[in-house]
């Protein structure tokens, strides 16, 4: 297997399924150099460089610039997977989904209910979510727990390239609208990946390290987060079990709750604010079907509850780190 980055892993996945399959087009801002600009055509490929020599391949009928209007072109997409169509919308920023809330959560979510399971949306729409990059609090925010908390969305947060590429691949054959979220600090972490194509189910977290002293559940870029705080415990004698659910809607219960039944201390690293965060849900989730199993308290080690700042050493602070991790894992510990 190559070592590709998170960025060249989603590209391989967009590639191979327009070349399997017609129906799959894309639609969004500056994916070939800006709508009705005399730019050079690709040299953007979405903002962070994502589609970039697609329009090459697959000409401007199948990847098409859109106008600055999220309302429109969401509902675009909307209209266009009714029809028959796989579209893939790329919101530039997650942030940006505010200005097309309507069409997401009070249609496309609900378009296969209320028509009776006669209407499938295979739609994905692709954003960037998270802090980091000094893009001030309107391009920066982690909106991911809105999305799982309407009911027809699914919703999925990779944490690596090899999850990155089997993910959106099960997300563009999937029959039903997904929330596709990529942290913008991932986008050049490397890994192995395979270079055909292969699918990772929704539903089905992934047991990143084994350990017996406590469960950490991480989500997206947490992950990364949760590793570096693992080592530094276990140079400490302190064995830390990682999970990343990769999907927060189907959110695999099952795994989470097998884990905490068998190790019984939990701390839960979420990039989102706290309040009615998924750290919060799996919190509340595992504290109601796991309760005896229990020997300390859930801890959640989260952003907290304001806007992402601008300023950079307060938006570094304002990022869950591998300190904070540490210090959650040994209160329960000494417990």
């Amino acid at each position: 297997m190559a070592k590709i980055s998170f960025r060249q892993a989603l590209n391989d996945a967009l590639r191979l399924e327009m070349n399997r399959d017609p129906r799959v087009i894309m639609m969004g801002e500056d994916l070939t150099g800006g709508a009705g600009g005399n730019g050079v055509k690709d040299a953007w490929g979405g903002a962070f460089g994502v589609t970039r020599g697609l329009l090459g391949e697959f000409g401007p009928d199948r990847i098409r610039d859109t106008p600055i209007s999220e309302t429109a072109f969401i509902g675009a997409a909307a209209g266009a997977a009714l029809t028959g169509m796989r579209p893939i919308a790329e919101l530039m920023f997650v942030d940006f989904a505010g200005v097309c809330l309507d069409q997401i959560v009070n249609q496309i979510a609900k378009f296969r209910y209320m028509f009776g399971g006669h209407a499938r949306t295979p739609l994905v729409i692709r954003a960037t979510y998270g802090a980091g990059t000094r893009s001030a609090a309107q391009h920066t925010q982690a909106f991911y727990p809105i999305f799982t908390h309407v009911p027809g969305l699914k919703v999925v947060i990779p944490s690596n390239p090899y999850d990155a590429k089997g993910l959106l691949l099960q997300a563009i054959r999937d029959d039903d609208p997904v929330i596709f979220l990529e942290n913008k600090m991932l986008y050049d972490t490397m890994g192995e990946v395979p270079d055909g194509a292969y699918t990772v189910p929704f539903g089905e977290a992934r047991v990143v390290r084994d350990g017996k002293d406590v469960m950490i559940v991480a989500i997206g870029r947490m992950v990364h987060i949760a590793e570096e705080a693992a080592r530094k415990l276990q140079s400490e004698g302190i064995s830390a079990c990682i999970i990343d659910p990769r999907t927060t809607s189907p959110l695999d219960e099952d795994t989470l709750m097998d884990f905490c039944e068998e190790i019984g201390r939990v701390v839960i690293v979420d990039e989102a604010n706290p309040r009615c965060g998924i750290a919060a849900d799996i919190s509340a989730m595992l504290a109601d079907k796991c309760f005896d199993s229990l020997r300390a308290p859930i801890k959640m080690v989260t952003a907290p509850h304001t806007p992402v700042p601008y300023a950079p050493n307060l938006e570094d602070a304002y990022v869950p780190n591998a300190a904070a991790v540490i210090s959650a894992v040994k209160s329960i510990i000494e417990r």
